[in-house]
């Protein structure tokens, strides 16, 4: 069976609304069902999904995915957020810039664009109603925003990509600080001009702000202390060598839970059991697509299609510029039909050696892949963030995307900067 038949197959499994790991699990096995000479027969696809899942990094995904729901339910976001609000809020666009830090903050603690889009979203987007931001533009802010939580580290699409790629996880953690506040500084400017542009209701937005300048400085940061540290713990376990990024997202359930239940106090012990459950809920269809995946991209590699690929792009397109660009327009397109995890576990072993041929650090890449799967969350008709953010206020998944575009086109912008300018992630290595 030839690697087009199987690709075929494949889309028309996605198009009739098979199930993604299901539809890996069955290209990964027609292969050898239809040849039996064919190395992978159905035991040796089972063996792949069972031995890469044996994996010490891949472990940080669940504790990462407990820590955010543990910190979602113990309402830490809205701890940080009032922070920013605070130092932010008087300024004009100051709310929803502060809505944006929120963002990248706790995306540096989940590790997850949905799952922060879920908390942020579901605590500031009524705020900022009340204070007489537009509805869809709230939503399609926060949709935007939580893309960041898959730039900023920790970052669950980063460790796929260095299962993937056999690069240091640490390494794409480090790389990932600048271009995501590359992109949070771009989002924040757009911000700016929509609310020069609509103007913003001073009188109900300082009724918030005066409550926080009320409480005082010294009150909001005592406050908000812990929920500030969240972060400066975990990546400052990982990088001062204490702890890998696994050990660093053990470390962060704990404090999570630490937090939230001795300090805070919004989570009792009877929580505990309904936290685990929706994690293993949450965790459970990414584990079923990353063994799936795993099994596809050894299947493809013994099919030599990574090879293959390589060639025919190499010999087509000669500029490494318009290469970079060909790339760029292919994963915005796969983000934009498939989940982060299977597109990094599939792509990677097909694209890397592409663009290591050109000169391109893996590193690099990683953010760029990285990158232009985040843009995949806000862009139909998967788009998780857009339903995500639609669950939260009942505006249309295509109404949140059209106001989503302007910020969208801001992330493009960033994307091209981080493509042609590797210092930009780079530069801390």
């Amino acid at each position: 069976m030839s690697a087009v038949v199987v690709f075929i197959i494949f889309v028309v499994c996605l198009i009739i609304a098979i199930p993604v790991s299901i539809s890996l699990g069955i290209v990964s096995v027609l292969p050898g069902a239809f040849d039996p000479s064919f190395t992978a027969s159905g035991t040796y696809v089972i063996r792949s999904m069972l031995g890469g899942l044996d994996s010490f990094p891949l472990l940080a995904v669940p504790m990462f995915v407990l820590s955010g729901i543990i910190m979602a339910r113990g309402g830490i976001s809205r701890k940080l957020f009032d922070v920013f609000a605070y130092f932010m809020g008087k300024r004009t666009a100051g709310m929803p810039c502060a809505v944006i830090v929120t963002c990248l903050f706790y995306g540096a603690i989940s590790g997850s664009g949905p799952a922060t889009v879920a908390a942020v979203g579901s605590m500031t987007i009524p705020i900022l109603i009340e204070m007489g931001y537009d509805k869809k533009f709230a939503t399609a802010l926060v949709a935007v925003a939580g893309g960041l939580g898959v730039i900023i580290p920790p970052s669950i699409p980063f460790i796929m990509y260095g299962s993937a790629s056999g690069a240091s996880v640490s390494d794409l953690f480090i790389a990932g600080i600048v271009p995501g506040l590359l992109i949070g500084l771009l989002l924040m400017i757009y911000a700016f001009y929509y609310c020069k542009k609509n103007g913003e209701d001073q009188e109900k937005k300082m009724v918030l702000v005066g409550e926080l300048h009320d409480r005082g400085l010294l009150g909001v940061l005592k406050d908000s202390a812990f929920a500030l540290l969240s972060p400066v713990i975990i990546l400052g376990c990982i990088y001062s060598g204490i702890a890998s990024p696994t050990e660093a997202a053990v470390i962060s359930v704990f404090y999570a839970l630490i937090i939230s239940m001795f300090v805070y106090k919004t989570i009792k012990g009877k929580d505990i059991w309904a936290i685990l459950v929706e994690s293993i809920r949450t965790y459970t269809p990414i584990l079923f697509i990353l063994a799936a995946s795993i099994a596809f991209s050894r299947v493809l590699t013994l099919m030599q299609v990574p090879q293959l690929i390589s060639s025919w792009i190499l010999t087509h397109f000669t500029n490494p510029i318009i290469l970079l660009l060909v790339i760029n327009g292919f994963l915005l397109i796969v983000g934009m039909v498939m989940d982060t995890t299977p597109a990094i576990l599939i792509l990677t072993p097909i694209l890397l050696p592409i663009v290591e041929a050109i000169g391109v650090d893996p590193i690099h890449f990683g953010v760029i892949m990285v990158v232009n799967l985040a843009i995949g969350f806000v862009t139909p008709p998967i788009g998780v963030n857009l339903f995500v953010a639609s669950s939260l206020t009942d505006v249309p998944v295509m109404e949140i995307a059209r106001r989503a575009l302007p910020m969208i086109i801001y992330f493009l912008i960033a994307l091209l900067v981080i493509t042609f300018v590797p210092s930009v992630s780079l530069v801390l290595l």
